[in-house]
């Protein structure tokens, strides 16, 4: 499953980051590596971006970059 599955409210951890180096570097850059917790704060209506949060930042992704993320579904431990 990628991050772009998930649905507002729901939580998950980073399995693997499938991007190419540059995309993967900025990801990176943001703290999205493998092992992150994330949560799906919201969804674009046209679903043309995600908004998620990570420790306590918030980060929006394009939903292309989102399907670049492999996730499993967590509980969350909001």
């Amino acid at each position: 499953m990628t991050l772009s599955e998930l649905k507002k409210g729901e939580c998950g951890e980073i399995i693997k980051v499938s991007a190419n180096q540059v995309l993967k570097s900025r990801l990176n850059s943001f703290g999205i590596t493998k092992g992150a917790k994330i949560y799906v704060i919201e969804q674009t209506m046209s679903k043309n971006t995600i908004e998620i949060r990570l420790n306590s930042t918030k980060i929006a992704l394009r939903t292309n970059e989102a399907k670049t993320i492999e996730i499993e579904r967590r509980e969350c431990e909001i």
